[in-house]
């Protein structure tokens, strides 16, 4: 338990602060027309308000989600109280997922809404949805998971 106070602290804090800062940063900076380029052709910034999910899936859905990240939050503390997560990469996975669903949590509890402002231009697919830190922790987070589940020793189904 120690272990996971550590990553709490080292990891989840810093990085909830970090999604916090740079939306309050585009909420007060970047106007909802406003685009501005960081990287011409590859990264922008811009102010999208989500209601949604990813992709914009689930319009207007702020309540649901609410919910969903209240009980994401209970059974990632409960999994954590059981020591499901013994290895660092799922360790740091939790810590992720943890920042996660805090940043974007607490923007729908203030906002009512998701604020996105990461436009990442790619080549071959042109705008990609815009996304934050909140959504990077995320992301990152399951691929831990599942790069974890990959690794020598752990026996199917546990």
């Amino acid at each position: 338990m120690k272990s996971a106070l550590r990553y709490l602290l080292l990891l989840t804090l810093p990085l909830y602060i970090a999604d916090q800062v740079t939306k309050w940063l585009v909420l007060q900076n970047i106007g909802t027309d406003e685009v501005v380029q960081v990287v011409p052709r590859v990264l922008d910034f811009v102010q999208v308000h989500n209601t949604g999910a990813a992709f914009g899936m689930l319009k207007d859905s702020n309540l649901f989600f609410i919910l969903l990240a209240a009980a994401a939050l209970i059974v990632v503390g409960v999994l954590a109280w059981k020591g499901a997560f013994a290895g660092a990469p799922t360790r740091i996975g939790a810590a992720l997922l943890v920042s996660g669903i805090l940043g974007n949590l607490t923007d729908r509890l203030l906002h009512g809404f998701v604020v996105d402002f990461l436009d990442v231009i790619l080549p071959w697919y042109g705008h990609w949805p815009a996304f934050n830190i909140a959504d990077s922790c995320i992301c990152i987070a399951a691929g831990l998971f599942i790069f974890d589940g990959f690794l020598p020793g752990k026996a199917p189904g546990r």
